[in-house]
């Protein structure tokens, strides 16, 4: 379902972000990219629909070559790419419905947009998906007036209003408690197994890692040192993907 070729990627200043990385996804799978801070594991999601441009490689999602897509192309494409931010990306001073609406952007009539338009059927359609998160009842409510992980869900129920094949989820609990971090995934986890949609999500912790990933890859420095099950991360392999001087905690 997604193919990723060599993919690198070095900012303005000659920063290699990410170098030759390569790796297939196959529908269903729930992934977890891992990795220290500045290790590459956003640019590697970013540069899967091409939020951040790839400086070279090829991405390859549900046999189309993203990387070689025009913009009209790239438009119908993420269209199938949900996408998941560490601080939410919410419009703030608008309501959380209208937040969530705003996932049917590439279905609907430019024009309705701007005057905050959309068809009934979308409508009820967000209602749907602020129930699978557990907050229809804040649809009004700005979404400035949530706490962390409310905004977090409804950053979720927008993805989810693409339909989408994959979901790119860019640390979605690291600026949560480890309360809010599980009820989180454990949504990510519901949409992976109930709707059959691939999850890429990058991580911090092993004992998240451990209890929602059928699979991890780890980065270190911008390339893949690690491709495995998570339970064959052993003490050798934490140290070679987080340091000689980490300390493994769950």
């Amino acid at each position: 379902m997604l193919q990723i070729k060599n993919l690198t990627k070095v900012y303005e200043g000659g920063v290699q972000a990410l170098t030759s990385a390569s790796f297939d996804v196959p529908k269903g799978q729930f992934v977890a990219v891992i990795g220290l801070s500045g290790s590459g594991k956003s640019t590697l999601l970013r540069c899967i629909n091409r939020l951040v441009e790839p400086t070279a490689g090829t991405v390859i999602f549900d046999g189309e070559d993203v990387t070689a897509a025009s913009d009209e192309d790239l438009r119908l494409i993420r269209r199938k790419i949900g996408m998941v931010f560490q601080h939410f990306n919410l419009v703030l001073r608008s309501s959380v419905l209208t937040n969530v609406l705003s996932g049917r952007l590439g279905y609907v009539n430019p024009v309705w947009s701007l005057i905050n338009h959309f068809p009934k059927k979308d409508v009820e359609k967000a209602m749907v998906e602020l129930a699978r998160v557990g907050i229809e009842d804040k649809a009004a409510s700005r979404a400035d007036e949530l706490s962390g992980g409310q905004q977090q869900r409804v950053g979720i129920a927008r993805a989810m209003m693409q339909d989408p094949k994959l979901v790119l989820a860019d640390e979605p609990v690291a600026s949560l408690d480890p309360v809010l971090a599980h009820s989180i995934m454990q949504y990510l986890e519901k949409i992976n197994q109930e709707e059959g949609v691939t999850v890429l999500c990058s991580l911090h912790f092993l004992d998240l890692v451990h209890r929602y990933a059928d699979r991890a890859i780890a980065l270190n420095e911008g390339r893949i040192v690690f491709d495995g099950l998570p339970t064959e991360i052993n003490d050798d392999k934490f140290k070679e993907i987080y340091g000689r001087e980490a300390e493994r905690v769950g």
